[in-house]
């Protein structure tokens, strides 16, 4: 298994936390064009020992002109790797699964009555989204199993959040496992900036997840220290209490209602939607949606390659004004522009 696709084709780069996967002829490093122009990565080591946060963006995903990003939040003794891991598998298994679920479709279908255009064909009409759907959930369910396979790797109390977008021509399929977020930057009919979420914060404090949590013979509670965080305990265990409902990893707390399964949902875009910012909750914890989507259209008016440091950069301030005797978390965001810049 390789980062998106194993063809020659494609360009990496990388530091330890961020990886750009490009096309060769979508990628121009010498004059700023390409990948860079419309998009920014950016990782910041908290206080708390380890940056546990990874990024990715890969470009040509799917299609010539589809793109592939995520964040991913690591936790536990083990969470930075389990991040990176995630990180760099997690793009070519789904990209796998959704064509082994185009191919079960094309194989059920009788392609001669299709029309030449496409407009009647039943596989077209059951939708982009259905596809990815069942190609995202299968594939971080598999991305978990890997995980658990791994005998050199202890993810028993380790994992990590995961939230992506894939854009596929005007379609944008999102997936979410945890507290990480992706939020919409657009332009209301009025012309105002708006902050649109497109995930939710998936924590044992929704009622949904405390319900299939407590089902399972699970415990949803608070520390006294941290009277308004819940966190998931296994029934007669006090250690390994984790703040979200859904992760990769973590084990111990599969048993008692801990899920890989993500949350899908599907955004067809407009000419109004300016950029989609996804990161860790390091940011989220300090600056609203309304904040960030701010930061970042001030940045693309300058520079947008410096876009998703500004965000981080804004939280690691107002942790520090918001939190002074707390250490700061690690903070991580990806800011995908989606429209055109000269």
């Amino acid at each position: 298994m390789g980062i998106c696709n194993s063809s020659s084709a494609w360009k990496q780069e990388s530091d330890e936390n961020i990886v750009y996967v490009v096309g060769e002829e979508g990628f121009d490093c010498n004059n700023g064009g390409g990948i860079r122009r419309l998009t920014s990565l950016y990782s910041r080591q908290g206080r708390k020992g380890p940056n546990q946060d990874s990024a990715i963006l890969c470009q040509g995903y799917g299609a010539e002109d589809g793109v592939f990003c995520g964040v991913f939040d690591g936790h536990g003794k083990n969470g930075h790797t389990v991040s990176k891991m995630v990180r760099d598998y997690l793009p070519s298994l789904l990209l796998s699964h959704r064509n082994a679920v185009t191919a079960a479709a094309i194989d059920g279908h009788n392609l001669e009555k299709c029309s030449e255009d496409g407009e009647n064909c039943p596989i077209i009409l059951s939708g982009l989204f259905e596809e990815w759907k069942e190609a995202s959930i299968s594939g971080f369910k598999a991305m978990d199993r890997e995980l658990k396979l791994l005998t050199n790797l202890d993810c028993s109390y380790s994992g990590t959040t995961a939230v992506t977008v894939i854009k596929q021509g005007e379609d944008v399929i999102i997936a979410n496992l945890g507290d990480s977020r992706a939020v919409l930057g657009t332009v209301s009919t009025e012309g105002r900036l708006e902050a649109v979420q497109l995930t939710i914060d998936l924590k044992p404090s929704v009622p949904q997840e405390a319900e299939r949590i407590r089902s399972s013979n699970g415990r949803v509670l608070a520390m006294e220290d941290e009277p308004s965080i819940q966190r998931i305990w296994m029934p007669n265990n006090n250690s390994a209490g984790l703040s979200m409902a859904r992760a990769f990893g973590d084990f111990q707390l599969k048993n008692y209602g801990l899920i890989a399964i993500p949350e899908i949902s599907h955004h067809r875009l407009t000419r109004q939607d300016l950029f989609i910012v996804l990161a860790t909750d390091g940011v989220w914890d300090v600056l609203s949606n309304e904040q960030v989507v701010s930061v970042v259209a001030s940045a693309e008016k300058m520079s947008s390659g410096e876009a998703a440091k500004l965000v981080v950069e804004a939280a690691a301030k107002a942790w520090r004004r918001k939190f002074p005797s707390s250490k700061v978390d690690d903070c991580s965001a990806v800011c995908f522009f989606l429209q055109e810049r000269s």
